[in-house]
């Protein structure tokens, strides 16, 4: 059984007076342990599907099944409980809290889940060793490089062990050598812990990383040729 389940999910929003579907009678299946990258034109649903996934938005129409629970069928209170305990999100600005060092902006997520201190303080050394900023946890965002910063976003996106993490263009704010090396950090975390993976992107070159390729285009989504690896 795939880990994520899309099944004929449209998605159509109202502007004004007119009808907006950005996602028509979508079908995906995604594996566990699978590193899937997702690109198409500005305005192709990529990112739509990505918060679909993520129990983010709702669909219009359509089932999304992740980790055998059919998130349709969620209350929102539900919705936000699932979403703690079984998705990781990876945004492209980072998104951290200024006010609040690495260490803690990695802890969030962990507050919605039933974990002692002990049990939260052990889990973000695992984290922070697993992205190399061991050295940075009492270190504020103002003091951290692009890169860090978002390698603090991948943590914080795997702290809770989530089944699925789902990235929203992670290297698009980052110069060529940080992205090279965040591609390469999502691509270990996949390899050596099987994290689940789903990245939206627009860079061919990152897009690459991944064992499939896909790229969505007037709904339709069409699979490259499968990575080399």
């Amino acid at each position: 059984m795939p880990l994520v389940e899309v099944r004929n999910v449209t998605k159509t929003y109202r502007k004004g007076e007119h009808e907006i579907t950005p996602l028509k009678d979508v079908t995906l299946d995604v594996a566990q342990g699978d590193m899937v990258s997702l690109m198409g034109a500005s305005g192709s649903g990529k990112s739509t599907l990505l918060n679909l996934i993520a129990g983010i938005d709702r669909p219009t129409s359509g089932r999304l099944i992740v980790n055998g629970q059919d998130i349709t069928q969620l209350s929102r209170t539900k919705l936000a409980y699932w979403r703690a305990a079984n998705i990781g999100y990876i945004f492209q600005t980072h998104n951290l809290i200024p006010v609040l060092t690495a260490a803690e902006n990695i802890e969030m997520p962990l507050l919605l889940l039933p974990l002692s201190a002990g049990a939260r303080r052990k889990r973000i050394a695992i984290a922070l060793d697993a992205v190399g900023l061991s050295d940075r946890a009492g270190h504020y965002p103002r003091q951290l490089s692009g890169g860090q910063e978002q390698r603090v976003g991948i943590a914080r996106a795997i702290i809770a062990n989530p089944a699925v993490v789902v990235a929203d263009e992670p290297t698009g704010d980052l110069d060529a050598e940080t992205s090279e090396q965040i591609l390469e950090l999502l691509g270990r975390l996949n390899r050596e812990l099987g994290t689940t993976l789903i990245m939206v992107t627009h860079d061919p070159h990152a897009a690459g990383v991944a064992r499939r390729r896909l790229r969505l285009e007037k709904s339709v989504l069409i699979e490259a040729a499968a990575a080399v690896r």
